[in-house]
């Protein structure tokens, strides 16, 4: 093989590389998970995870997914932010401490103002969904304290899971 046939055959195989990662940050941008073992500060008198605990750990995921995927900075360059308008939650399981879960989020869509999230908690050793819900955030802009149309920009950073694809 001589030096212009190898230098060809890699590039090739950095144009694959670079491929390959921009299909990482691709279902980065999709669906986002992250797994943590559920600890016991996080426990109530009936010794499972609390309730609004759930709630915590949706926010989380969010933010992370929306920084993971370029969304935050999106938000803040627009001179705007997301406010929670309601959270639903659907408790299957109960949670214990010492459990591992895998915290999996996606958006749903888009309209004018508001996105919807929505959410899966799963226990990996078996594939149970423990809990599901959804958030829907608007876009509020930071000067007026009111929503505002949701830009390109904003909406490019997350791609949106159609309900066929979720979870």
């Amino acid at each position: 093989m001589n030096v212009e046939t190898e230098a060809g055959l890699m590039k090739l195989k950095n144009r694959a590389d670079e491929t390959e990662m921009k299909k990482e940050e691709r279902e980065t941008s999709r669906i986002y998970q992250f797994s943590f073992r559920v600890s016991e500060d996080v426990l109530d008198e009936n010794g499972h995870v609390n309730n609004v605990v759930y709630v915590q750990w949706m926010q989380e995921a969010a933010i992370q997914h929306a920084e993971a995927a370029g969304c935050l900075q999106a938000t803040k360059a627009a001179g705007a932010t997301w406010v929670a308008r309601f959270h639903q939650i659907e408790y299957l399981r109960p949670l214990y401490a010492g459990d591992e879960v895998c915290v999996m989020t996606w958006v749903s869509n888009f309209r004018k103002l508001r996105s919807l999230r929505k959410y899966k908690f799963v226990r990996p050793s078996d594939n149970v969904v423990l809990a599901q819900g959804a958030t829907e955030w608007v876009l509020m802009d930071i000067q007026s304290k009111r929503p505002r149309r949701i830009s390109e920009e904003v909406k490019g950073a997350l791609m949106l899971v159609p309900e066929a694809q979720e979870p």
